[in-house]
């Protein structure tokens, strides 16, 4: 008989954790990029890396509403895919190494198949009462 994994808050899902942490990750690695981009491509990787998680967070409160807990971590894929299109241009530009950029597209690759494995199967997640 599998037992029912119960979440008691959007902090004990895995997705949540490394996703935050990639963007915890993200902000020590930016804090090296050149100064004339601090406006643009650090501004912009940081804001992406943060809204997984943040977003992730605000999914888990439209539980109550399925279409609405999708429809917010589908907004979270989004961002990520964001994220990895600002890490390939960190790396096109020199600003970090090939080793960091695969090991951060590795790990968003990861992010995105659970979000992925979320996205299809909601009820496992949901409530539908409180």
């Amino acid at each position: 008989m599998e037992t029912k994994k119960e979440y008691h808050g959007f902090r004990d899902l895995i997705v949540f954790q490394l996703s935050y942490k990639l963007a915890l990750e993200i902000f020590n690695i930016t804090k090296t990029f050149p100064k004339e981009e601090k406006y643009s491509l650090v501004d912009q990787i940081r804001r992406s890396s943060r809204s997984v998680p943040t977003n992730i967070a605000e999914a888990w409160y439209h539980r109550k509403y399925p279409k609405s807990f999708v429809s917010k971590l589908i907004d979270c894929a989004g961002e990520a895919g964001e994220t990895e299109v600002w890490i390939d241009f960190s790396y096109d530009h020199n600003y970090i190494e090939n080793e960091t950029q695969i090991h951060l597209l590795e790990k968003y690759k990861e992010v995105h198949k659970m979000l992925s494995s979320m996205i299809s199967q909601p009820e496992k997640f949901c409530r539908t009462h409180y």
